[in-house]
């Protein structure tokens, strides 16, 4: 009954975690975006090691890990073929979330008061049903971007992006 209840858990979890077209296409916008930025090394889904902070503070359901939709590095961390790093202790200078159908806003506000916990230099919010992004330099400081702006600026990681870029439709 035990193991039926955790393989519910990891479902739901896996459920939850799930992206949508949406989601996919605009994680994959912003890493070519920012990717063509020789000073940046763009790393999707990758896993964080947050074992030195108690995520239970946050209100996440993890343990010891996050995985941001996409992490930026100016100075990524080091491994070499065959070496491969499961789980990095060197956080990303940003962290970006990308709200999908199956989220919540203050499931990712947690997730990026997480970040910020962890010393991730900004952290960027999402939101494609609204075309909005909104770029955080501390957790309650943050300027909102949307379809009404040339781009989105932040400060802190001197990135600058063309938004119509980001949410632009195909017709």
């Amino acid at each position: 009954m035990v193991e039926h209840i955790e393989n519910e858990i990891i479902d739901d979890e896996k459920e939850s975690n799930m992206g949508s077209f949406i989601h996919s296409r605009t994680q994959g916008r912003l890493i070519v975006l920012i990717g063509c930025d020789e000073r940046f090394e763009v790393m999707p889904e990758l896993s964080l090691d947050a074992t030195q902070i108690d995520l239970n503070q946050f209100g996440l359901k993890t343990k010891d890990e996050l995985k941001p939709d996409v992490c930026v590095y100016t100075k990524p961390p080091e491994a070499e073929p065959p070496d491969d790093i499961i789980k990095t202790t060197q956080m990303p200078d940003l962290a970006i979330e990308i709200l999908s159908p199956s989220q919540t806003i203050s499931e990712l506000i947690n997730k990026l008061k997480a970040y910020f916990a962890l010393n991730v230099k900004s952290c960027w919010l999402v939101v494609p049903s609204l075309t909005t992004i909104n770029v955080y330099s501390q957790p309650k400081r943050y300027n909102t971007f949307d379809m009404n702006d040339i781009e989105i600026v932040d400060e802190l990681i001197d990135i600058r992006l063309p938004i119509q870029k980001v949410f632009r439709m195909h017709s």
